[in-house]
């Protein structure tokens, strides 16, 4: 069990180590290396999802790790409460930032193996805190330094509990 301490509560996330080993154990390791302890939401769409960890207080894009291989093809779907790689438009481009669910979101699901087709790797869903999490998308949004959706009032992670 993963642990996000933000300002705004906690947020409890389950990794699913078994159908998403590369996307967890990436995850994983940046949470253990404390990477994402003062990272922000810096997009939030409501009935859509949170998106956050890789970017601080300031909007300043923290450096990564190398891309890891898109693992949306492993049969875990974009469902209310799921956690997945964002990533860019290129499939297997994801780092260290990550969504959670508002929705059913199957139009981000694996459909096959092109660019447009690969989807979004989810790889845990929260277990505790959805009140967080629905906190979190009911914050007001700005456009801010060439982002759309930023919080008005920063969401920060404030530290990262991993419980194994």
């Amino acid at each position: 069990m993963i642990t996000l301490h933000t300002n705004l509560g906690d947020i409890v996330i389950e990794l699913d180590l078994s159908t998403a080993p590369v996307s967890a154990k990436n995850f994983l390791r940046y949470c253990k290396e404390g990477f994402y302890t003062g990272t922000i939401f810096h997009r939030v769409i409501p009935g859509f999802m949170i998106q956050g960890g890789g970017y601080d207080n300031n909007l300043l894009e923290k450096p990564t790790r190398p891309a890891i291989v898109n693992e949306a093809n492993r049969g875990l779907k974009n469902k209310l409460g799921t956690i997945a790689m964002a990533r860019t438009d290129a499939p297997h481009s994801a780092t260290s930032e990550f969504f959670i669910n508002l929705a059913d979101n199957d139009f981000l699901d694996h459909t096959a193996t092109t660019n447009k087709g690969w989807g979004y790797a989810v790889f845990g869903n929260v277990v505790a805190g959805m009140d967080v999490v629905n906190a979190i998308a009911a914050i007001e949004t700005t456009a801010k330094q060439g982002h759309e959706d930023v919080p008005i009032s920063a969401i920060t992670i404030e530290d990262v509990t991993v419980a194994e």
